[in-house]
């Protein structure tokens, strides 16, 4: 058995590939080559999310490395961890000074319809966190303790977001996650849970792909808009409550600048990022994100971004890092209205 499922592993992955070759996706050398890394990322993952780390009875907190999933946030620093629905959680840790924390709930169907819906949420909004900086939250089916995550019957993981605003000076909590009242061993490697394990990663990692493939389709009918395409599909797919996403899709010619302009909510939190065509961020060490914290405002209060191949000498400039097209997001979080900004393409000799 542990021969057929390798056999039957490595042709599933063979097949994910063929997301990165179809119709409408990009062919440049860059952007093949980054969507095969980004396979080889998956891969990883969900090697370790579907094998080493997939015992709901004994989970451990995983911090994602390098894998970018679905318009990942650059300012995030993210947890996971596998869990059951019908077991009892104690996650503990301090709260840190990052300056937004939230922990979720989910029901991850990537592999099956490329949803990880919420079962439930707690944020820093109603977070009691003891004298002492330390923070316990009770996992389960029934309400207990002071700080209660719901669970679902069909909950199968936890998602925490960690945000910065200044990664200079901020720092995040450090978490832990354990079941109680589970049993004292881990259970023993078979080859039927090798089998199923090994086929749920290649599952996986061709869900994730062709979801977010069509994700980018959908994107390119409004080419260079930040539109509201509706948030139901978003919070379908794992994204926070509290946050409301503003997906686009980009593309410029040489010497051409995306400008973005908007009015800026009051909330706690807000960032703007490009990503490529596989809804990566792009690389963390050049301009491609700006935030609450470290954009610069227009004198009346609104927001000007330039997204271009080279800086035109703005406040607020976007790298495209090589590209000629991608993906972008911008989220505001916990605010009471959403501005829809308004978007223009011009020459870079414009710019001033």
């Amino acid at each position: 058995m542990p021969d057929q499922a390798w056999s039957q592993f490595c042709r599933a992955l063979e097949k994910a590939g063929e997301v990165i070759c179809a119709d409408g996706a990009p062919d440049t050398p860059l952007d093949r080559a980054e969507g095969y890394r980004y396979l080889a990322r998956l891969t990883r993952e969900m090697l370790y999310s579907c094998l080493d780390n997939a015992d709901p009875d004994f989970p451990r907190f995983h911090q994602l490395d390098l894998v970018k999933i679905g318009a990942d946030n650059p300012d995030n620093v993210y947890l996971s961890a596998n869990i059951r629905g019908d077991r009892t959680y104690r996650i503990t840790g301090t709260r840190g000074s990052i300056a937004y924390f939230s922990i979720g709930s989910k029901a991850n169907r990537y592999a099956k319809d490329g949803t990880m819906a919420s079962t439930g949420e707690l944020s820093d909004a109603d977070l009691v966190i003891e004298p002492d900086g330390t923070v316990e939250i009770i996992a389960s089916a029934v309400r207990q303790g002071t700080n209660w995550l719901p669970l679902a019957p069909d909950s199968t993981g936890l998602v925490v977001r960690q945000t910065y605003l200044d990664r200079t000076t901020e720092q995040p909590g450090e978490w832990h996650v354990e079941q109680i009242g589970g049993p004292a061993e881990p259970a023993e490697l078979t080859p039927e849970f090798l089998a199923k394990a090994l086929q749920r990663a290649a599952l996986s990692v061709h869900g994730t792909a062709a979801t977010f493939a069509h994700w980018t389709r959908t994107f390119m009918a409004r080419p260079n808009e930040l539109p509201d395409f509706g948030q139901e599909m978003f919070q379908r797919a794992g994204g926070d409550p509290e946050i409301f996403y503003l997906h686009g899709y980009w593309t410029l010619r040489p010497g051409e600048a995306w400008v973005i302009e908007t009015g800026v909510p009051e909330c706690p939190y807000w960032n703007f990022q490009l990503g490529n065509w596989w809804m990566e961020s792009l690389d963390h060490h050049r301009r491609i994100t700006v935030n609450k914290h470290t954009a610069v405002l227009d004198t009346d209060g609104r927001l000007t971004i330039v997204v271009a191949e080279r800086d035109p000498g703005v406040a607020n400039w976007i790298d495209t890092c090589g590209h000629s097209s991608g993906t972008a997001l911008l989220r505001w979080l916990g605010a009471s209205e959403h501005p829809i900004p308004k978007c223009r393409v011009v020459s870079l000799e414009e710019i001033r």
